[in-house]
């Protein structure tokens, strides 16, 4: 980690950068990559010397399309030894590609009660508004507020999301990112970090060192699926998966039966291809609704969502939390 500047009684926060759109300037053969250094990118942001004293280390220099879990745990060690050598927060840059995926994992393999922040950009440095600045200083602000018990937050467009809620909800806009229907933690408005509510309880798992998270498979259903796939799963080598049914929790009658077989097998977790909402529990009877799947033996996916229910599958899995109820209990607490 590059040395920071002389102590100016300013909190202390360490910058990681990963790559992505916020660090990708344009390639002789067309498109952009990957190419600014952590210093690059924060050389680029007015008034970041009157938040706090930075340390930034570049880490990785890939799309966030490209990160793993591998990576995280990685992230996750150097976040946990920053804070530990008196960083007062810290800050992960990284593609907007998966910063809610990455934001939820990092939650679950922190212990940290400093502010944690994952951020990024949707437009590069050499575009018209790029909004990779502003989005650092905001991210900064809310690691140096001396703010506690937060969880790891994604901070983008000054809105301060919990991770467990953030979700990316367009491809090009600067406004992507929000955590409906719960709201978003707070804001950063003159430069302050004002919070508005309490995080949720965070889960704090472990990924043992060197072991490999599981696969686990994620089905989207659409409209006719015949559930061809599901057979293959387990010779595949898949351990778990999560299905993203329709509207509440639904599947075609025709599925009923081949998901219960499949939830003999390996640990299959019921949530929605709908952004907003829970899958329900009890409202629907029908042969494939969401009473009919629990009843079973899939294990109710609450209100997460598809991609990072898949990513707590693998956590739990790769920890050891097989059984059934031990899995049930874990995702009623997360979702």
């Amino acid at each position: 980690m590059t040395a920071g500047p002389a102590d100016t009684g300013l909190p202390s926060v360490a910058v990681f950068t990963l790559g992505g759109t916020i660090a990708m300037t344009h390639a002789p053969g067309g498109g952009i990559l990957p190419s600014l250094s952590a210093e690059a990118l924060l050389a680029s942001v007015p008034g970041l010397a009157d938040v706090a004293r930075i340390e930034a280390l570049s880490l990785l220099q890939i799309p966030g399309a490209s990160l793993t879990l591998a990576d995280l745990a990685m992230v996750a060690g150097r976040v946990t030894a920053a804070l530990a050598a008196g960083a007062d927060g810290a800050v992960i840059v990284q593609g907007t590609d998966t910063i809610e995926e990455t934001a939820f994992v990092l939650d679950c393999l922190l212990e940290a009660g400093r502010p944690v922040v994952v951020t990024g950009a949707m437009r590069g440095p050499e575009a018209a508004g790029a909004d990779g600045p502003a989005n650092l200083l905001a991210a900064v602000t809310v690691a140096a507020s001396g703010a506690r018990d937060t969880g790891v937050v994604a901070v983008l467009g000054d809105t301060v999301h919990a991770a467990r809620h953030v979700r990316k909800v367009h491809t090009g806009l600067p406004a992507a990112f929000v955590s409906d229907p719960f709201g978003p933690l707070g804001h950063v408005i003159e430069g302050r970090f004002r919070q508005a509510f309490p995080a949720p309880p965070r889960l704090h798992l472990s990924l043992p060192a060197g072991a490999t998270p599981p696969p686990v498979a994620l089905l989207t259903v659409g409209l006719g699926e015949d559930g061809r796939l599901l057979q293959q799963l387990a010779e595949a080598g898949f351990r778990g998966a999560v299905l993203a049914a329709m509207g509440a929790g639904h599947v075609p009658q025709s599925l009923a039966d081949p998901l219960q077989a499949l939830a003999r097998q390996m640990p299959v977790v019921l949530s929605t291809r709908v952004a907003g909402g829970p899958v329900f529990a009890r409202t629907y009877g029908f042969a494939g609704s969401e009473s009919d799947l629990l009843g079973r033996g899939l294990i109710h996916g609450g209100a997460l969502g598809a991609l990072k229910a898949r990513l707590l599958l693998q956590l739990a899995l790769a920890g050891g939390a097989a059984s059934p109820a031990a899995l049930a209990a874990l995702f009623a607490r997360a979702g």
